[in-house]
């Protein structure tokens, strides 16, 4: 996969293309990704590098590129896991394992940072500071490859970090993205199980019904959102699964299941709904002689952008690719794990719409027909070497670079 190194554009769109599609053909699940953490490592090798670290955390790859001068250590994240999807494109690099599919843009992240590794390698003599380059296993599944990874204590000497996320709902259209402060959601899920006294559909007063208990609390639930919390804190409750009965009409069940999740900002609006959610679920439950069973998943936290990195970011983007190809964007009810990098670690997480189809139908992630257009590998690039030559490159980047990787 490797090929001779130097500066000129066409090298290294060919090489991410190359790369991209190899990835594209054989996903992996995530705390799964034996052949991908392979790859990885052999790539990094063949550019030169040495100090590289794997199974960080669990699964994740950490290389270092060390700089010849002294400066700030700056690190890029890029997640690697596939999801338990059926692909259903018509590409000619399609999904080669049954079931599994990279519906989520991990192996355009994986490919974006394997070639800004491969050239800034070239660059060592200019770096004044140490890159680091994070490859992330399981993203998609909680608890997610991050917390494990900043548990390792591999990032302590990181200064500001920094992730890109591609989209395929919206067209390409070589625009980046971003939302200052909290721009993903804390995601926390739950299970309810409502325990009453199966029997007979005609003598309901001899039984509790489950049933009837689990929809009392569904409702309910809603005023977590609508009664108890500040109305100027976004919230969410949502039911996403319910379940009573074996579909028979004059049988009252015994068990009734439902679950969901909460989506919340404020971390003192999430320890609230928690506590809600105990509370209400077990009043209602006891009301109707019955009783209940919680299982709760403090999921993902809320990913914070900091202000000070966000705004640097911000500018220099704008300077290098325009006014109006950067834009702050509504902030997202999604989670997202590198949450738990910017609990610690000063940085931003940005957004490039990716869509394949600029007159047709795009679709969003964890879809079985979502699909990129690959010219957003390239402006991914571009976004890591503009924030590289801010931070750690005394001369400019540009300067290395023959002309703007595509015409957006």
């Amino acid at each position: 996969m490797n090929q001779e190194s130097n500066h000129h554009t066409l090298n290294y769109q060919a090489y991410a293309s190359e790369t991209f599609e190899h990835l594209h053909r054989h996903p992996e699940i995530s705390f799964h990704e034996y052949q991908t953490r392979k790859f990885i490592r052999q790539e990094l090798e063949n550019f030169g590098y040495t100090d590289i670290e794997t199974d960080v955390g669990g699964g994740g790859v950490i290389a270092r590129l060390k700089g010849d001068k002294p400066g700030p250590t700056i690190a890029f994240r890029a997640d690697m896991d596939a999801l338990q999807i059926q692909e259903e494109t018509d590409l000619p690099y399609k999904s080669e394992i049954d079931g599994v599919m990279h519906a989520c843009g991990h192996d355009a992240h994986t490919t974006i940072l394997l070639t800004a590794a491969q050239y800034l390698i070239q660059l060592k003599e200019e770096i004044a500071g140490t890159l680091v380059f994070l490859f992330q296993h399981a993203e998609e599944v909680k608890p997610g490859g991050a917390k494990s990874i900043m548990a390792s204590g591999a990032l302590d000497d990181v200064d500001k970090i920094f992730g890109l996320h591609v989209s395929g709902e919206k067209a390409f259209d070589g625009t980046i993205s971003y939302h200052e402060g909290f721009a993903t959601a804390n995601s926390d899920t739950f299970a309810i199980e409502v325990h009453g006294k199966g029997g007979h559909a005609a003598t309901p007063h001899q039984n509790v019904d489950a049933t009837l208990t689990a929809a009392y609390l569904i409702q309910q639930l809603q005023s977590i959102v609508s009664r108890h919390k500040n109305p100027m804190d976004p919230g969410v409750v949502t039911i996403g699964n319910f379940h009573a009965g074996n579909g028979v009409a004059n049988v009252m069940a015994n068990v009734a299941s439902l679950n969901g999740t909460i989506r919340t900002y404020n971390p003192d609006l999430r320890a609230l709904a928690k506590k809600d959610l105990f509370s209400l679920s077990e009043d209602i439950a006891a009301a109707h002689g019955a009783s209940v069973k919680i299982d709760f998943i403090d999921g993902y936290p809320a990913l914070y952008n900091h202000p000070t990195e966000t705004q640097t970011v911000v500018d220099i983007f704008k300077e290098r690719f325009g006014q109006d190809m950067v834009n702050e964007k509504p902030a997202s009810m999604g989670g997202e794990d590198f949450a738990y990098y910017v609990q610690k670690i000063p940085g931003l997480f940005y957004f490039i719409p990716a869509g394949a189809r600029p007159d047709g139908e795009n679709y969003p992630h964890h879809h079985p027909k979502f699909e990129i257009d690959q010219r957003c590998l390239m402006l991914g690039l571009e976004t890591i070497l503009t924030i590289v030559n801010h931070y750690v490159i005394e001369s400019e980047v540009e300067a290395y670079v023959e002309s703007r990787y595509s015409e957006y």
